[in-house]
């Protein structure tokens, strides 16, 4: 790899242009972008018109070009200019989490296949460096958990519903307003961006390859204003978190799901737009990671790093993969939830180990029960727009 880097940039959204101006910027980088591929060459710009095309093969096929950084949104088009760039013997830099998320294997086999580099830090909570984390500095210790705040959109919404009394609708249009959702947030709210994440996570934390559809994942649009009462009255924040976390010597658990958490736990101090994930290892105890998960800059930065890394021709190992001891996934697991639904929700309690509470009022009912992950998983009532789910684990202690 030459020290010197000609950079094929595919997208110039907010964080492409950011990358573009701190690369611009920035010299010591030794990184040039020589060529950016857009969708809608009408738009305004704030570069030179000369650097723009909408033929991506402009950049595939151009021998100077040694790296294509992907920052579009569209996963499908992204996975088929990655999957080529790769075969062109190209080192790629992406932040498309669904993408990779939903073809992780393929492209790893291609990478070593051509022997390039695929990073994607920028992919998973924008500003942490997590994955570098789980490669480099995790990467032979025993993990036992992985949870964490990995969605910057519905924190800013329950932070708002918590410290601002907000309904969600009102916290929603706030965060689309402020610029921390978008004008369809249904990625963000209904859990989607968050599970795509943990897919990620799961490879490099565990080993495990998982498509985000083998993962429970419950959103928070059906959190009430009766369930946040129910959260302030028993001293509880309301957070949605991804979770995974071993279970015995080779069995693994994983789901996405809101969560009663106490003011004393670290991720309860994880507000608005930030991301915050705590890893549980055998030799280091517990790792707090805190940071912007989102936005311009939080992503710009960890693209960046990205870029720098290859440099010195860094690449991830997947040490975890290899390794004699091997993890699956189980759904074999009981959870303990609050459930909280209206009147006319058809929740089956036969779906349930026991009920330990059961209340109903006038302006809801709620119950809380064990009930195993597999049941959750095959039941329907969970996405009735009427039951809020909320998992009560120790009220979140990261145990």
């Amino acid at each position: 790899m030459n020290k010197k880097l000609n950079i094929g940039l595919i997208g110039f959204g907010v964080v492409g242009e950011g990358v573009y101006q701190v690369l611009l910027n920035t010299p010591s980088l030794q990184a040039t972008i020589k060529k950016i591929a857009i969708k809608h060459p009408d738009k305004k710009r704030q570069a030179p018109s000369d650097l723009f095309t909408t033929d991506v093969n402009e950049l595939l096929y151009d021998d100077d070009i040694h790296v294509i950084v992907e920052l579009i949104d569209d996963a499908d088009v992204a996975y088929k200019i990655v999957k080529m760039a790769l075969q062109q013997k190209k080192q790629v830099v992406s932040a498309n989490k669904k993408m990779i998320a939903y073809h992780l294997p393929e492209l790893i086999a291609l990478q070593q296949e051509y022997d390039v580099s695929l990073l994607y830090e920028a992919a998973v909570c924008g500003s942490i460096p997590i994955i570098r984390n789980l490669e480099e500095y995790f990467d032979t210790d025993l993990l036992n958990a992985i949870s964490g705040i990995v969605n910057g959109s519905t924190n800013f919404i329950l932070t708002q519903i918590k410290e601002k009394d907000l309904r969600f609708e009102e916290a929603l249009t706030l965060a689309q307003q402020l610029g921390f959702a978008e004008s369809n947030p249904a990625l963000d709210v209904e859990g989607i961006d968050a599970v795509n994440k943990l897919s990620i996570l799961l490879k490099h934390t565990f080993g495990i390859d998982a498509l985000p559809t083998e993962l429970l994942h419950k959103g928070i649009t059906q959190i009430s204003s009766s369930d946040a009462q129910y959260a302030s009255e028993k001293g509880y924040e309301i957070k949605l978190v991804a979770n995974a976390f071993r279970i015995s010597e080779h069995e693994v658990v994983s789901y996405v799901m809101p969560q009663f958490i106490k003011s004393r736990h670290q991720l309860c101090q994880v507000k608005n737009e930030y991301n915050g994930v705590l890893l549980s290892s055998t030799l280091a105890d517990e790792q707090f990671l805190y940071g912007k998960g989102a936005g311009r800059y939080p992503t710009s930065s960890a693209v960046l790093s990205d870029i720098s890394a290859l440099r010195y021709g860094y690449r991830y190992e997947y040490k975890k993969s290899k390794q004699e001891k091997k993890y699956s996934l189980s759904n074999d697991f009981l959870l303990s939830v609050y459930v909280s639904y209206a009147d006319g929700a058809l929740i089956r309690m036969t779906d349930f180990e026991c009920v330990r509470e059961k209340y109903t009022g006038a302006n809801g009912h709620y119950l809380i029960g064990d009930i195993r992950l597999a049941d959750l998983l095959n039941a329907s009532w969970i996405h009735d727009t009427g039951v809020s789910l909320i998992e009560l684990r120790d009220a979140g202690n990261g145990k």
